[in-house]
């Protein structure tokens, strides 16, 4: 048997600089969504400009960029998007993701030489489903979260068709992110890129015969989260998915923090190549599974890949949200004369403190702050407290731009 190519590893780009993370960090391709048309209204997302720069900068790194454009559209969006196909194409976009049938007859039509992914919205669970989709001209297809590992490994052997399978990230309560919820609780339509994340809020009991009387559903002091799925992570399972003939695996989070990007992408970067080097001698390496702990999760799960039902299984719904560090700061420059980094701050940080700082590439290092400068003033500070601050911090090894700099969250 010929040994299946080496997967294809895509990460999400909510704006230019996660996806200059993401490439950085080592991604094979990124996804990202332009102002309209996408099913992330929330991220930063790019306008035609920062999309050009962007395509520009992950091409110099040899990295392709994939363009969504999967609402489903109403006929309003028909009329807007052959100006903005044509705009994707001379951006210079390696693919666009669409899920629903008249999106992909008109890109077929206003741009044909720009090949297609069938985005996951369009739940694709079956074979014959591929092979339909094939047939309409998809060179991808993005298979439904739902599947197990036998049905992708049968999928695979019925299809000639790329496929794609999510690895990591956020689960929707809803079967392939069509839901309703939002819509319904606020007015924010989850299939045309506004989901509200409704399963994330909290919820209470309420008794038909005692109306107004409210019963919270426990799980700790800060409540209970009883329609919120745990975050997926397959790292253990790459083995096998490479194996079943997977040819992209797909990071989700366009809407996450860079640190988030940056984090996740090392450490699938670094277990794919593991494994594509030896894979007899695979082992997933404690250091890995504590660089995802490192980011906010609502604890893992492997989702369906095992087959059954997963809520039975583990009890994956009614997780809270667990931020165990935050992310400080990025690096911007490092003066090696001086020995110093100018830093960027996200969150506060103050000199005495244990900082980890997670370079490109993965390389994870710890220190002490002893100094820190006012990059403006050029005073002498204890701590950076403002949003975006720039100050000039003493370190004890070079820190390349685009490092990361976080802190364990306090208890």
């Amino acid at each position: 048997m010929n040994r299946p190519r080496k997967p294809e590893l895509l990460a999400p780009a909510g704006d230019l600089e996660k996806l200059q993370a993401a490439v950085l960090y080592g991604a094979d391709a990124v996804y990202l969504g332009g102002k309209s048309f996408g099913l992330r209204a929330r991220a930063g997302n790019f306008d035609l400009e920062e999309m050009r720069r962007g395509i520009d900068f992950a091409h110099s790194h040899g990295v392709a960029v994939y363009v969504t454009v999967n609402i489903f559209a109403h006929q309003a969006d028909l009329r807007q998007l052959p100006v903005y196909l044509r705009a994707v194409q001379e951006a210079g976009a390696d693919a666009l993701i669409v899920a629903d049938p008249g999106v992909l007859d008109l890109a077929r039509e206003i741009t044909p030489r720009l090949p297609v992914h069938l985005s996951t919205q369009a739940n694709t669970t079956n074979s014959r489903a591929v092979r339909f989709w094939a047939g309409q001209g998809v060179k991808r297809v993005v298979l439904a979260r739902e599947l197990s590992l036998d049905e992708i490994r049968e999928i695979r052997r019925e299809n000639d068709v790329e496929l794609e399978v999510f690895v990591h990230g956020a689960m929707c309560m809803a079967y392939s992110g069509r839901c309703l919820l939002s819509n319904y609780l606020a007015g924010r339509d989850a299939n045309r890129g506004d989901c509200a994340q409704a399963c994330r809020w909290r919820y209470a009991l309420c008794e038909e015969r005692r109306p107004g009387e409210y019963m919270p559903v426990y799980e700790d002091e800060r409540g209970s989260y009883i329609l919120s799925s745990r975050d997926l992570c397959l790292l253990p399972y790459l083995p096998q998915l490479i194996a079943a003939g997977v040819d992209s695996l797909k990071i989700e989070g366009r809407v996450k923090s860079v640190h988030y990007v940056a984090t996740v992408v090392a450490v699938y970067r670094q277990a794919i190549d593991s494994y594509w080097h030896n894979p007899a001698a695979f082992q997933v390496r404690p250091e890995w599974l504590d660089e995802l702990g490192k980011v906010s999760n609502r604890d893992y799960t492997s989702g369906f890949l095992l087959g059954g039902d997963p809520g039975a299984q583990h009890n994956e719904l009614d997780n809270i949200y667990r931020r165990p560090y935050t992310f400080v700061g990025l690096v911007k420059e490092y003066d090696p004369p001086s020995s110093r980094a100018l830093v960027q701050q996200r969150n506060p940080f103050a000199c005495g403190q244990e900082l980890e700082a997670l370079l490109p590439g993965g390389t994870v290092r710890r220190f002490s702050l002893v100094a820190m400068h006012d990059a403006v003033s050029g005073e002498s500070i204890g701590a950076a407290p403002h949003p975006c601050q720039e100050v000039w911090i003493q370190t004890p090894f070079e820190l390349p731009p685009f490092s990361l700099l976080r802190r364990a969250a306090q208890v």
